[in-house]
Parts: structure tokens; C-alpha cells; sequence
């Protein structure tokens, strides 16, 4: 018998194991081996969830939380139950929302309940709702106590703003853009930054961020308006200042652009403040 040659030999010898090493792969894949597991397969991603809480951290204001949320501080402090002059304390915890659905959940289990109390007892706890329904709530309480804000803030007077510095406008208000919310006036660093309108300091410090240093003067119980990217601030909270005093100092960006971030917002929300301030020439 004519004997193949040697590399002819290696070549079958080789075909063997590959068939091998198949049929093992093969088994390995039949019903009671491992499982196959796709490394290409992610979970779906969690919706965002919005805030509910929020937790006062140190050099917070009321009026600053709700600047930074974009919610009106009457409201926030109706939520919450704080009076004026809105007095918080460090980690305290703040409700960010109405608590409608709290209550209502409340209001569903009473009245599951109050299917398993008798007729005298059902009756009693009827008369207590009737008695309890004719007091006034905390939360209609503290909206009350708002309208002891002083004269001069309380009182219904038509604002009339001027600018609050020198410079041409580089980016203007827009509703539909979440980053421009007022407008961004340049100038040069140092240059003085004016009080819009009279008020009060409700904010001066640099506790949000996006803002720099940054002063909320509170104008009326509608009105806040606010500066932001301030070198120096010239005023404290509670300070009262009179449209066009001098209460800080011009600043820059994080790219080192000169320039003032002024916003209006009226209960909170964003209005245009080219809208309010006067033409110029």
C-alpha cells in the first residue's frame, strides 16, 4: 500500500480536529447546555424623574431655591408652609410641588375606612369634617400672612425700569431656549452694575451655579430681577436699594468674556427684559 506523504497526513490529521472540535461546540449549544447570553443587550433607560425635594444647603434662600427652580416663592412657600419673611433652615427638606395628590391619597384611605365604622361613628366623623372644613387652613394662613409684606414692596405700582448697565446686547431673551432666559450685555470689567428698579435684596451670593455672583433684588410681590457674573457684590440681602444705586461690580465668564447676565421673571417665570426696559437711542 502507497504510504500518503507526510504533509498530506498532517493535513488530515488536522481536518479531524477541526470536525472534533465542532461536534463539541455543537453539543455544547443542544438543549441542557449553557445558556447563550447576548452581551449586546441593554436595559431600557429609567424616564427622568423630577425633583420632588430639595434639601437647604447652606447660603440658600427661599427666593434663591425658587429662582432656581423656576417656580414663584409664594407658591413655594405655600407648599411648604413657611410664613413670611420665608425664614428656612439648613436641611430643612422642601416641597417642590403642590401636595394635591398627598392629600388625595389621604382623603382615599379616610374614606375606605369609614366603611368599616358603624352608623354612630360614621356619623361623628361627619360632624368633625363639617367643623374642621369651616377653619381656615395653614396653607390659606400663610398665604395671608404674604400680604404683610411692607408698603412699599405690598403696594400695586407700575415698575419702571431703566437699564442696569452700559454695554451692547450679545445674546437676547428666548422663550424656546431653556440657556437664555434674559439677556447678556457686555461692557468691561468693573464697569458698575444698577439696581433695574427699586427693591430689596432677597439673594446675594454665589450658591447657583450658572450665575457667578449673583444679586435677586424683589421689586414688588410680581416682580425679581437678577445679576448675574458680578466681580464685586455691593449689597446684602435685606438691603433695600433704590432703582439705578450702584450694587455691584461687572464680572466675567468662564471664558473671560466682560459681561452682565440681567433676568426679569414675573411669579417666577422668565419674561423678555427688552420688553420692560426702555428704547434706547
Amino acid at each position: 500500500m502507497r504510504r500518503l506523504p507526510i504533509s498530506v497526513s498532517n493535513l488530515w490529521l488536522r481536518l479531524l480536529v477541526a470536525m472534533a472540535v465542532i461536534c463539541l461546540l455543537s453539543a455544547c449549544g443542544s438543549p441542557g447546555g449553557a445558556p447563550v447570553v447576548s452581551r449586546n443587550h441593554t436595559a431600557p433607560a429609567k424616564p427622568f424623574d423630577r425633583a420632588t425635594h430639595y434639601t437647604v444647603k447652606r447660603g440658600d434662600t427661599l427666593y434663591a431655591i425658587a429662582w432656581k427652580r423656576g417656580v414663584d416663592y409664594k407658591k413655594l412657600a405655600e407648599w411648604n408652609r413657611i410664613r413670611y419673611p420665608y425664614t428656612i433652615y439648613l436641611g430643612q427638606r422642601l416641597r417642590l410641588n403642590p401636595a394635591a395628590n398627598r392629600a388625595g391619597r389621604k382623603a382615599s384611605t379616610i374614606s375606605k375606612s369609614s366603611k368599616h365604622l358603624n352608623h354612630k361613628k360614621t356619623s361623628t366623623a361627619s360632624q368633625k369634617t363639617k367643623k374642621t372644613a369651616k377653619k381656615p387652613s395653614i396653607l390659606q394662613g400663610s398665604a395671608a400672612k404674604d400680604s404683610r409684606l411692607p408698603a412699599s414692596l405690598e403696594a400695586t405700582r407700575k415698575l419702571k425700569w431703566q437699564w442696569p448697565t452700559n454695554g451692547a446686547v450679545i445674546q437676547r431673551f428666548s422663550s424656546r431656549d431653556s440657556t437664555r432666559k434674559g439677556l447678556k450685555i457686555s461692557g468691561r470689567i468693573g464697569q458698575s452694575v444698577r439696581a433695574a428698579e427699586s427693591g430689596e435684596v432677597v439673594y446675594s451670593g454665589s450658591g447657583l451655579i450658572g450665575y457667578g455672583h449673583l444679586i435677586i433684588i424683589k421689586h414688588d410681590k410680581h416682580y425679581l430681577s437678577a445679576y448675574g457674573y458680578n466681580r464685586k457684590l455691593l449689597v446684602a440681602e435685606g438691603d433695600k436699594v433704590a432703582k439705578g444705586e450702584r450694587i455691584a461690580d461687572m464680572g466675567h465668564t468662564a471664558d473671560g468674556k466682560a459681561l452682565l447676565h440681567f433676568e426679569i421673571r414675573r411669579g417666577g417665570k422668565p419674561v423678555d427684559p427688552a420688553a420692560l426696559l426702555p428704547k434706547r437711542r
